[in-house]
């Protein structure tokens, strides 16, 4: 049986905890917190423990909800997920990877939504990074200086928050940068460590408002008009129109500019832009 929750259906019951502690009091609960403050339905992700902070407070203190996880086998398979939801229904949605590891498993998925413009939140972890914190072997194993780098020449935007307090700007500038046209992936990584820091006092959230995407830009009074010339000069136009938007009444109008001018027009559903 679904659950339906704020008009969107969401897994059963069963994998919702019963005791949820709403009290923001690790580092990995702030990152949680914001997760649910931009707005993300969904988050898909291979578990891994570099992440285990931020996985625990998804769990025990968001309850599962808002985000809801969607358990991946492959992390190919986790953001092949978000390019599709982006692509089909026009909203991005967030990606988790264990350390550099699950990161790299990742990267032909990423550029793929990279080529195909579409946004997504993708958090990553590594370290701790003070090596004083780190476990024989295997933390030292799963750390890296510059993450990022990994797939910093096909992503939008990519950081490392050296504090609980950088957490909340860090991925809203990340979130801005996905959603903004041109759309594509973005990178979060968080330090182990600072997931499981527990904080000092209250913490104050900034308002998400102040990082939405930029409007989208068009072209100049001029460059319509020369436009309007070419096509109206035009003995047989073509237009090539791609999927560009989710919405019908922008459809009906390309429809309209077609049959306007006596011209014909190709489409391709696999291109999400104007070609």
């Amino acid at each position: 049986m679904e659950a339906k929750m704020s008009g969107k259906k969401y897994l059963t019951e069963i994998d919702r905890p019963s005791n949820v502690d709403k009290e923001v009091r690790f580092g990995s609960d702030v990152a949680a917190q914001m997760l649910r403050r931009l707005g993300i339905d969904y988050i898909a992700l291979n578990p891994g423990a570099s992440y285990r902070g931020l996985h625990d407070s998804m769990v025990n203190h968001l309850g599962n909800h808002q985000p809801e996880m969607l358990m991946c086998l492959h992390e190919e398979h986790a953001v092949a997920i978000a390019q599709g939801y982006a692509k089909a229904g026009g909203e991005p949605m967030a990606v988790a990877l264990h350390s550099n590891v699950g990161l790299m498993h990742g990267t032909m998925a990423i550029f793929n939504a990279w080529c195909d413009r579409q946004p997504m939140l993708i958090m990553g972890a590594t370290g701790p990074v003070d090596s004083a914190l780190r476990r024989p072997w295997i933390d030292w194993l799963h750390t890296a200086q510059d993450q990022g780098a990994l797939i910093r020449n096909f992503i939008k935007y990519d950081d490392q928050p050296g504090s609980a307090d950088a957490i909340p700007e860090s991925m809203m500038r990340a979130w801005q940068q996905a959603a903004t046209a041109p759309k594509g992936p973005t990178y979060v990584c968080l330090d182990a460590a600072i997931q499981e820091d527990e904080l000092e006092g209250e913490f104050e959230f900034p308002d998400v408002d102040r990082f939405q995407p930029a409007p989208a830009v068009g072209p100049s009074r001029e460059s319509l008009s020369q436009l309007t010339a070419l096509v109206q000069d035009a003995n047989n136009p073509v237009f090539l129109i791609g999927k560009c938007n989710f919405d019908g009444q922008d459809w009906v109008n390309r429809i309209s500019l077609v049959e306007q001018t006596n011209g014909k027009m190709l489409t391709d559903l696999k291109t999400h832009s104007v070609v």
